[in-house]
């Protein structure tokens, strides 16, 4: 069995740990090690926060304006992708797969500390940012359903 689920959230503070709960209670209920679900989680919440605070237009945000979270855990792996309609990131930070450790960055930085892979790119025509990180999972030993 795969799991995925996927969020169109208004760029609000209060949306980031709505994110973060709906992961957690995935992971819990599929039976994923807490250790990897808490690293996850925080990964989500930086790029969530990421999101709200530079993935819109303007420096007042819109009701219009929101971002997209999606979820997949398939397998052994768990996949999160945050996309905004931002300005998108600037070309060194997509050249490179480490950001710097910069006044501005240190949650792109984590997000790479936490994850096993991860890729900070633009989007392509209608702007914006992606941060796409994926992590192998563990399983709790009481673990009933693994996603496979």
């Amino acid at each position: 069995m795969s799991i995925w689920w996927s969020l169109h959230l208004r760029r609000e503070a209060a949306s980031v740990p709505l994110a973060r709960r709906l992961l957690l209670g995935t992971m819990e209920t599929a039976g994923v090690d807490p250790d990897i679900s808490f690293d996850l989680s925080v990964a989500l919440t930086e790029a969530c926060a990421n999101a709200v605070e530079h993935g819109g237009g303007g420096e007042i945000p819109d009701d219009d304006e929101a971002y997209h979270v999606t979820a997949y855990l398939d397998g052994d792996c768990c996949r999160i992708e945050v996309t905004d309609s931002g300005p998108g990131f600037p070309p060194a930070t997509v050249a490179r797969r480490r950001p710097s450790l910069a006044e501005h960055g240190r949650g792109l930085h984590l997000i790479a500390e936490l994850a096993d892979h991860v890729r900070f790119r633009n989007r392509t025509g209608c702007g914006g940012a992606v941060v796409s990180f994926d992590k192998i999972l563990k399983w709790r030993d009481d673990a009933l359903l693994r996603v496979s």
